[in-house]
Formats: C-alpha cells, structure tokens, sequence
C-alpha cells in the first residue's frame, strides 16, 4: 500500500501553491520584499526552492512568521556535504553549521558551488556571503587559505572574520616560502592582534619548520615588532594607525624610525650588538618591565643542552629560561621605493622588507661550545637529577637559558610591540625541540591573558622544566589569567605525582590541572622507586578544583598524593587513570586522605585500576554523603567478588541520596547484573541517581529488555515519580537481535534519554565471552 500511495502521489499532478511557490522563487529577485511580507503558510513552501542567497536574506521574515528554516538547512547539508557530521545530534543551528563548513570546503576548494543550483547564484559571493557565520576555521598544508583571504579582492571576507572568528586551527603544516609567511603574518596580524579569535591551536606537524612555528607562537602572544609592522597591499594597517593617533602616545612610525636610527648612531661599528637591541622579548622576558625587577633579584635559569648534559632543574625561585642569542643575520640592502609595513619609507640600513622576520629569528641559537665543558655530567649522574623541577633546586638543563650581562641580553621595548593575544593555545602532536621550548617558555612567562594551555604529545621529556620555568615566571604576574592546563605525552620525564607537585608549586593560580603519560622513560624506570622529597616539600595552597592523572602504570603511593590534596582545599573532581596499587591498604589510606583534605570533593573517578580486591573500599565510596558522581571504568569490579558484593552495592545505592551519577563502563555486569541494578530505583529506595552508564558491559538485548520492564515496574510503583533521566549503552552487543533491542530502547526513552550506538559485536574481546 505504502510504494502504491507514493507513486500516485508522484504522479498527481502539483497544487496551485506549489505552481505559485516556484514561479516566485524564480522571480525573487524583483519580488523579495513583497515575498518576505507573506504569511506563514505561503513562505512555508517557498522557503525551500530559494537558493542560499536568498534563504539566508529569508530567515528574519521566516522568524517572524513563526517558521524555522533549520529542516531546510539540513537538507543542503545532506544534499551538498553528502556526509553525516561528528556529534551530529548536539547541533543546535544547521544554518550556522553549512556556512561555516561551506566557507571551509569552498576556501580549501573542496566544493564545486556549481555542483548545486542553490549555490550557484550570480548574487552569492560564497565566501564573502558566509564568513560571518565561520566562528572556527582550519588552515592547513601549505596555508593556501591564508594566502586566499590576504588577497585583495577578499579584504570584506577578513573584515567579516575578524568580527566572527574564534577559534584558528592549524593542521598538517608544511614549510612555506616567505611570500606565504608574509600572508600569514598579515592574517594572524588581522584576526588576532585586532580581531577575536581567542584560541589557536595547532595539530599534526611531525617536523615543523622552526621559523613558521615560532611565528605563529608569537603572534598569537601578542607579540610583533613596531619595525615590522604591517601593510595591506601597500596602505598602512588602518588600525594599527588609529590606535598611534591616541593622544600623548609615540606611534608605531616614530618608535621604529628612532629605534633605527639609534640602532646606526650608537652600534655603527658592531651590527650583532644592533641587532641584540633589536630582539623581541623572545629571547628574554626579563626584559619586560613586569619582569625586570625580577630578574635583578632571582638567580639565573641556567641549563645545559639536553644532549649529553644533565637533565633541567627548573628552581621555584628561578624565572623562565633566558636563552643568550648569537645572531647569524646577514647584510640587508636598503630598500628603494619600496615600503616598510605600516611605516613611512625608512632610510636605515635595515629597512629591507626582507627583514619582516628578524622577530622569529631571534629563537635561542646558543654557541654551546663553551659551556658544555664547564656544566656537561656524566650520563650516569641522571639518575641522580631525576627530581630536576623540584622548587628550591638550581637549574642546569639548557646553556641557552644562562643569563649573561652586556648588550646581547637586553630587550629594548622600542624594538617590539605588545598586542591582543589569544587566551587559550593547544599544540597537539607537534614535536618541540629544546630550542623551541626556551622560545614558548620566554613567550609564556607574559602571557597574562592566556587562560588554557594544552600541550599534547610534543615530546617534551626533560624540557617541560623550561615550560614550568616561563609559567613560574607568569604565575607572578598580577594579572595572570592561567586557570587550565593539560600536559600529556608518550613517555614521563618523572612520577606524575612528582610534575603534578612541581606544577602545583609554580602555578598555585590553576583551577584545572591534567597530567597524562602512556609509558615511563628509560632513566625512571631504573631508578629506585618512591621520592622522600613529595611528602617533605610543603606545596602553597592552590586554587585547584580539577585533578586528572593518567599515570603509567605508576604506583600510586597515597603518601606522595597527601601533599597535593592538602595543598588543594577547594578540590571537587578527580580523576585517577591506570595507576597499580602497590599494598592491599593504599586505597583506604587514599580515601582517608580524601576525606580528611578535600571536604568538597564532588566528583571521583577511577579508570582502568583493579578494584577486583577492594570491595569494601568500593562499597565506602558509595556511601559517602559528599560524592555526587562516581565512576568506576574498566576497574574489573566483579571479576573476584560473589552475589552478595552486588547486593551490597545496590542496598548502599539506594540509601544514598546525595549521589547523582553512577558510572560502570567495562565491569563485565552482562545481563543479570544489569537486570539486579534496576532495584535501585524501587519503591523502597531514596536514591537520588540521575545518570547511569553502563557503556562496555556484555549487554544483550534480552538482558536489556528485561531490565526495562523491571524499571517500568518500579516506575509505576513509585507514581511514575522517578529522578533517573540518562542511561548511556555504549558499546554493547545490541546488534545480535535488533528487533528486541528496538523494542527495548523505544520503552527506555518513554522513561529517560539513552544514548547509544551502532557498535559491531563482532569485534568484542574474548575474554568477555565468560559473561554471555
């Protein structure tokens, strides 16, 4: 009945409206302001034959005819995409959506626009017409998207960027020549140094090209010299000349052209010590006037190159490694008719418009050939400096962090300018060498509006003491806005316990701190086990309110863990990854350290640590009155225990009211516990439990369908009153009867939100079969 109803409804002929509605798409040009007058039943069916052009310019009168053009969108997304997106159920404005994916795939010339009627409108500038709505965008390759949108006849799509952007990704970099570079510069120059995008990240550059990182890294702090200030396509930056014209100010203009000029009259005879005045304050923070005073007072940052040297000992007292720069930089032609970036034409020797990245250029470049000698160790003394961020403890990881008095060490603010800076950055998979590491720790140490840092797989090993040195020296800036930062790696430099302690001493300001290693290193793994210093070393109080370890397979000692948590009162979640427990009592002595130090502690979470002996510890937690989510992923938490454990578990379930979510992914429950777990929500129970996850748990649909009719049963005893709205069934073997896993799933969203997927059984673990 159903393809016979069809075919006949294909075949009748179309309605008068429908005749109407197309008649009129075709003539909206000359009928638009007509056409947005009518009333809702009309625009209903002319909405969908309009091209973009024009559903974008419909969608205030559709508002105010109470209609949503969202269905619409959607299907432009299905016919023109031809692809379901990620999270595709937490898009809230497909509208928004296929613009900003549109911008992308049209700049990256991934999209034909005449693939599609709707796109193919002589009115319709695709890029122009949908920057407003790019709120994040993706650069890659070899920056051909820079390039684009510095072109001149797209300086409105940048302007409309510069309003709507907030988010800039970089992915799969490649080198690039300096024509590309001077694109970028103008871009990030645009978008952020006078525009709104607050985050940069970056993402899988296996071997970045130094100079190309340093500049992006620098730019988005904020950083750029008034000498290399910029143009676009040959007129002054018109921002960066209203922001000069402010009263009592010395321009950008007149900064630079005496800066040159001192640079000719005072080194004529010594152009490296002209260039040393000349340097950002790249190569020395101390150099900023927040951090001078500092620096007079607190010893050097010294350390050795990391090859063959000692590993860095970043002190608490020391600021951000101060690398000493030997400057390799040629001979510049003066330039003839031709004009310095956002300047007037300048007579000086150094006035080239090659000369645009001399900034990047002052990356620490240290001629180690004198210092190795006086502070090389023996490979075999590693094992002794494995501590080597512990406070108080001198740092001796890099030469080029050694500060050295004399012209090569100091930064002349007239040489460089400070602007808007991003607040979040993320660099993903991007391998930093020492070198690049003292450049982003000397850009880190004043980069007060940065508020999230993530640094992701980037190899740092002994390096991330020089990190630690440029946020120390931040930390004590009044106005440091650092309250997220996320350290994960392959291989740990040192016990997690030991680099969460060492954050926590440097930045007591955090409110989020993430540490997560895959493997311990060689040099850990031969030394001997525990650090007397963790629990002697008082930390300050911290503002911490998120802890996340992922240890690995660390010992997790409840000894060197206590002076974290006293440190941190105002801790409310924590979550502790694939650490052992080394004695049968070490989780009873975390959770009187938890009880007894973090009274708001709201948030526990156990992840792939065996549990399977701790029974009662496990049935203590659930108890406690304060904790409101508790998760117990992968902990193997009946692979020793009997039926009573379970019951257990379930009786101290239900008298808790205070807890909310109850999290037990990858515990083998199958069916009958699945089934048992129901009794929670009795009618004797006062359990308060919202959200239950039982993702990665052998459930059948059988098993499933049964603990839905035994839920509805206590439902309807209880009046249908029940506070339980979320159950998540990830990863379970739902596929191995579908009709009964349907029906099942139907009945448990009459009842509360599910959240499932289409997992393939097949490829489950044999190991679970023990459990069908």
């Amino acid at each position: 009945v159903g393809p016979r109803r069809a075919a006949m409804a294909a075949e009748r002929p179309p309605s008068l409206v429908s005749l109407s509605a197309a008649a009129v798409s075709r003539s909206i040009a000359a009928l638009e302001r007509d056409v947005w007058a009518l009333p809702g039943h009309l625009l209903r069916g002319l909405l969908p034959l309009l091209s973009v052009f024009r559903l974008e310019r419909a969608e205030g009168a559709a508002r105010r005819a109470g209609l949503s053009t969202q269905p619409i969108w959607r299907q432009l997304w299905d016919d023109v995409m031809k692809t379901r997106p990620p999270n595709s159920e937490n898009i809230t404005c497909w509208r928004k959506k296929f613009l900003e994916t549109f911008f992308s795939n049209v700049l990256h010339g991934v999209l034909d626009v005449s693939s599609d009627w709707r796109l193919n409108d002589h009115h319709f500038s695709p890029l122009l017409h949908s920057s407003p709505h790019v709120s994040q965008l993706t650069l890659c390759n070899m920056l051909q998207g820079a390039v684009e949108l510095t072109a001149e006849h797209n300086h409105k799509v940048l302007e409309n960027l510069a309003g709507s952007l907030r988010i800039l990704k970089f992915q799969h970099l490649l080198s690039s020549d300096q024509s590309i570079r001077r694109s970028l510069v103008l871009l990030l120059h645009r978008l952020i140094h006078h525009g709104s995008v607050s985050q940069v990240s970056m993402y899988s550059w296996p071997v970045p090209d130094t100079v190309l990182l340093v500049l992006i890294l620098s730019m988005s702090a904020g950083f750029w010299r008034s000498g290399n200030a910029l143009t676009y396509h040959g007129s002054l930056c018109g921002l960066c000349r209203e922001e000069d014209k402010a009263p009592g100010q010395e321009s950008v203009q007149e900064r630079a052209e005496r800066s040159d000029a001192e640079n000719q009259k005072g080194f004529p005879k010594a152009p490296e010590e002209a260039d040393a005045h000349l340097n950002s304050v790249l190569s020395d923070p101390s150099s900023s006037p927040q951090a001078s005073e500092e620096a007079s007072s607190e010893g050097p940052c010294d350390h050795t190159s990391s090859q063959g040297g000692s590993s860095p000992r970043c002190g608490s007292g020391q600021l951000s490694c101060n690398p000493v720069l030997r400057k390799t930089r040629r001979q510049l032609k003066p330039a003839v008719g031709r004009k310095r970036r956002c300047l007037r034409r300048s007579k000086g020797p150094y006035a080239d418009p090659e000369d645009l990245y001399d900034f990047v250029f002052t990356v620490a470049r240290e001629d180690n050939s004198g210092l190795l000698d006086k502070s090389s160790t023996k490979e075999g003394e590693n094992a002794e400096n494995w501590t080597s961020c512990s406070p108080g403890s001198p740092c001796t990881g890099h030469a080029g962090c050694k500060k050295r008095g004399g012209p090569a060490g100091i930064f002349s603010p007239k040489a460089a300018q400070r602007f808007r800076s991003v607040s979040t950055l993320e660099l993903f998979s991007i391998p930093l060498t020492g070198e690049t590491c003292r450049t982003l720790s000397n850009l880190l140490s004043s980069w007060v509006s940065l508020e999230n840092l993530v640094l992701s797989y980037n190899g740092l090993d002994a390096n991330i003491c020089c990190i630690l040195s440029g946020l120390r020296a931040l930390s004590r800036h009044p106005d440091c806005h650092l309250r997220v930062l996320r350290v994960s790696d392959v291989f740990s430099h040192m016990p997690c316990l030991e680099l969460v302690r060492c954050i926590l001493s440097a930045i007591p300001q955090l409110h989020t701190l993430s540490v997560s290693f895959d493997l311990k290193n060689q040099l850990e793994r031969n030394r001997p086990e525990g650090n007397p210093t963790c629990s002697e070393v008082e930390i300050p109080e911290s503002c911490l309110q998120q802890l996340e370890i992922r240890f690995p397979r660390e010992p997790l000692h409840t000894t060197f863990l206590l002076p974290v948590l006293k440190a941190s009162k105002s801790l409310q979640q924590l979550s502790l990854d694939s650490a052992t427990l080394p004695s049968p009592q070490e989780l009873g002595l975390l959770l009187e350290a938890l009880k007894e130090c973090t009274p708001n502690l709201k948030k526990l979470s156990f992840h792939d640590v065996n549990l399977a002996e701790h029974q009662k510890e496990v049935l203590l937690l659930l108890q406690d009155p304060i904790l409101q989510e508790i998760t117990f992923s992968f902990c193997r938490l009946f692979e020793s225990s009997t039926a009573e454990f379970l019951s257990e578990i379930i009786n101290t379930v239900k008298r808790n009211s205070s807890l909310k979510s109850l999290k037990l992914p990858g515990n083998r429950l199958g069916n009958h516990r699945l089934v048992a777990l129901a009794d929670i929500f009795s009618e004797d129970s006062s359990s308060s439990l919202c959200q239950l996850d039982v993702s990665s748990n052998c459930i059948k649909p059988d098993g499933l369908l049964e603990f839905t009719k035994k839920l509805e049963s206590h439902i309807q005893q209880r009046g249908g009153q029940i506070q339980f709205t979320h159950l998540r069934l990830f990863q379970n073997w739902l596929d191995q009867d579908a009709e009964t896993a349907q029906e099942a799933l139907r009945r448990l969203k009459a009842v509360c939100s599910v959240v499932n997927d289409s997992w393939d059984s097949s490829q489950a673990f044999a190991d679970y079969i023990s459990v069908m």
